[in-house]
């Protein structure tokens, strides 16, 4: 079992940064592959970036590739999304899981409560 908690959301201006943390509770957190998706009002959750188990392979969207990096300290059971050149179509709720490294939202057993950020033009 598996329990995700993000933080670091907010209200940042275009062109701005933010890290998202996301922390998590459990022994076998290190055995998981880890992602971040995002999903904004009306729309459906999208795979934003991922992360193995041990952190020697990344994946990311389209959308974000060179802006946003994803890491893991599996030592203190934390996952990080770190977001630069931000734009206004990068405002969602950001939500981190657990269980894979894919793209979509079936390989992942677990779910945090998700973060908002807005990005402001």
């Amino acid at each position: 079992q598996v329990q995700l908690v993000e933080s670091g959301g907010g209200l940042v201006q275009a062109g701005g940064s933010l890290r998202l943390s996301c922390a998590a509770s459990g022994r076998t957190f290190k055995n998981y592959g880890m992602g971040w998706f995002r999903q904004a009002p009306g729309r459906e959750r999208d795979f934003v970036a991922s992360i193995s188990w041990s952190g020697g392979s990344t994946y990311y969207a389209e959308s974000v590739q060179g802006r946003f990096t994803i890491s893991r300290d599996n030592a203190k059971n934390m996952v990080y999304l770190r977001m630069n050149s931000l734009k206004p179509e990068d405002t969602a709720v950001y939500f981190c899981a657990a269980g894979s490294t894919g793209a979509t939202l079936y390989g992942y057993a677990y779910w945090g409560q998700g973060t908002q950020v807005t990005v402001s033009s």
